[in-house]
């Protein structure tokens, strides 16, 4: 429930997201407070190029419906988030203050008008939340003066919302006290990918049939953005490697690397390891990709995988992982031997042994059933409603009601 004062909430995020949406949905539906979202840019609801995916994207899940929300007009030359003037909303400010918030939850600093905002509610004396999910994973250390400047902004935030260990460490070692440190774990919208929901397993069932893979069949998994910092080759190949003769890899997405994909496909066929590439699948069609796996493997190197929420998704549909030491939510989601398997990306056939030694346990029932049911019980403790009682911990922290 909310706080008795039911706090007034701005919310400032680049654009709505499939992840984000529903919990804005959910914290409308299950708590009292007055929430708004300033939404800096209308990607993911009109059909926009994807740098990164390389192709158009529009998300086929509803991500407006059920809370209160709005769009500033975005006058960037070239929106998005690759630089700092991709989000550039001369009026935001102006509407925030119209709607007089409590409390202002900004996602992210490293844009034009999200340090807008936070000038202005430092200057209205609005109290700043912030989240965000950096991490110092895979990356040398900040020199001295990016250190001071982030002390400084920190220090500007009343609380913040950390999203698991290592973005907890990040925030330490820029000097935030824990009592402005907040639990608030990444989380996605666990009804959307319920083993139960109703077509999920069919679909599933009906794509094994139409990909030819055989009942016994070992799936390896892996679904995303087709970039070298998420591996998808270094995959295949470690793949490749192993061989297995009841096991394929079906890996779903687009971008730049396909076409060294395709190749390793055809020649992994070659000698005998199957390979099976699917293009991009958009939001709803994922539970049923997921729940085709015995294996969700994301293998990113150095900072680019702040969390990985799509290990998230796998794992509510009880599929147990396999991820590098610097996907950021290794420490909180996947512990070797019990929820998975994890490897160092800078040891030489580190992927490929790991590989190996997570097949051969999911070749023991008793092994698979051991590690699903502890996947259950992991991914139980990261819900819309324990990111909710982390914001609801930060708005209490900072007293009554103005």
């Amino acid at each position: 429930m909310a706080p008795p004062h039911s706090p007034r909430v701005a919310v400032v995020l680049s654009h709505p997201t499939q992840y984000y949406s529903p919990w804005f949905r959910w914290l409308r539906a299950h708590t009292g407070l007055e929430l708004r979202v300033f939404y800096l840019w209308d990607f993911g609801v009109t059909a926009r190029p994807d740098p990164r995916f390389g192709k158009t994207i529009r998300w086929d899940v509803e991500l407006l419906d059920g809370y209160e929300h709005e769009f500033l007009p975005n006058e960037s030359a070239h929106p998005g988030a690759e630089h700092f003037f991709g989000f550039k909303n001369p009026g935001l400010t102006r509407r925030l203050a119209a709607w007089r918030p409590d409390a202002v939850l900004v996602f992210g600093y490293k844009w034009a008008s999200h340090l807008r905002v936070i000038a202005w509610a430092t200057l209205a004396r609005v109290p700043i939340l912030f989240r965000g999910d950096s991490h110092l994973i895979g990356r040398p250390p900040p020199g001295a003066a990016k250190r001071l400047a982030l002390r400084l902004l920190f220090a500007r935030f009343a609380g913040i919302l950390c999203v698991g260990a290592a973005n907890r460490d990040y925030f330490e070692a820029f000097g935030v006290p824990a009592r402005r440190l907040f639990g608030a774990p990444h989380s996605v919208d666990a009804a959307h990918f319920d083993p139960g929901r109703p077509g999920t397993r069919e679909a599933a069932t009906a794509m094994r049939t139409q990909l030819g893979l055989a009942a016994g069949t070992r799936v390896v998994l892996f679904a995303g953005k087709f970039t070298p910092a998420k591996q998808p080759a270094e995959l295949a190949e470690a793949f490749a490697r192993v061989a297995p003769p009841d096991a394929a890899l079906v890996l779903v997405g687009d971008g730049p690397e396909l076409p060294r994909l395709q190749a390793l496909s055809a020649a992994a066929g070659a000698g005998g390891a199957r390979i099976i590439l699917l293009p991009f699948a958009n939001q709803s069609e994922m539970p049923a990709r997921y729940l085709l796996a015995d294996l969700f493997v994301l293998p990113s190197r150095g900072p680019y995988e702040t969390w990985g929420l799509a290990v998230n998704e796998a794992m509510h549909l009880g599929v147990p992982c396999l991820v590098s030491t610097e996907v950021g939510c290794q420490r909180d989601l996947v512990t070797p031997g019990e929820t998975g398997w994890v490897f160092d990306p800078g040891a030489p056939a580190a992927l490929e042994g790991a590989l190996r030694r997570a097949l051969d346990d999911l070749g023991r029932e008793e092994v698979r059933a051991a590690l699903r049911a502890a996947v259950a019980r992991r991914i139980a403790g990261y819900t819309y409603a324990a990111t909710t009682a982390g914001l609801l911990n930060a708005l209490e922290s900072l007293g009554p009601r103005r």
